[in-house]
């Protein structure tokens, strides 16, 4: 028994078959480049709003911190707490991509075999692993969106302080 039942398919079908998933694995590559560099992006930030905290302290020193002063600190302790929370949520979306791809590689993989192998047992679980990667690719973009919104939330807040 193969792939499809009785159907038998040749090399350059198998060949088709295994390169399916790789649409979403290009895709995937695709999310991945983009929330990479939002991901450099929000922890230059941070390394920034830390190196403006410790220069404000330096400029403090031992005298008390004017209002103005004290605002700014509270601000860039604001930031950094929101701009870790959008890191860790970056890292999950990045996290989701990557298993996807590792599913949708799989799902090629195990392709591959249950053709050469005539393995039509196989087709449940390579309609499992292909889901699977679509829904982790799902949730990454779930993570990709509530990371926006927080980002737009930091800049509302940053705008806000300065007013």
């Amino acid at each position: 028994m193969d792939l499809f039942g009785n159907m038998t398919l040749n090399a350059v079908q198998i060949i088709q078959l295994m390169l399916a998933p790789a649409v979403m694995i290009n895709a995937c590559g695709l999310l991945l480049l983009g929330i990479n560099n939002k991901y450099s992006l929000v922890v230059n930030r941070i390394r920034l709003l830390n190196e403006e905290k410790r220069r404000l302290m330096l400029k403090i020193g031992e005298k008390a911190p004017t209002t103005d002063d004290n605002v700014r600190l509270e601000s860039i302790a604001h930031q950094i707490r929101a701009l870790t929370y959008r890191a860790k949520l970056v890292r999950n979306t990045v996290l989701c991509y990557t298993t996807s791809v590792a599913l949708f590689v799989t799902t090629s993989l195990i392709l591959g075999v249950s053709s050469v192998l005539s393995l039509g047992k196989l087709n449940f679980l390579i309609i499992t692993t292909f889901l699977l990667g679509m829904t982790f690719v799902f949730i990454g973009i779930v993570f990709a969106g509530l990371e926006t919104k927080k980002g737009y939330d930091i800049i509302s807040y940053e705008v806000k302080a300065h007013e």
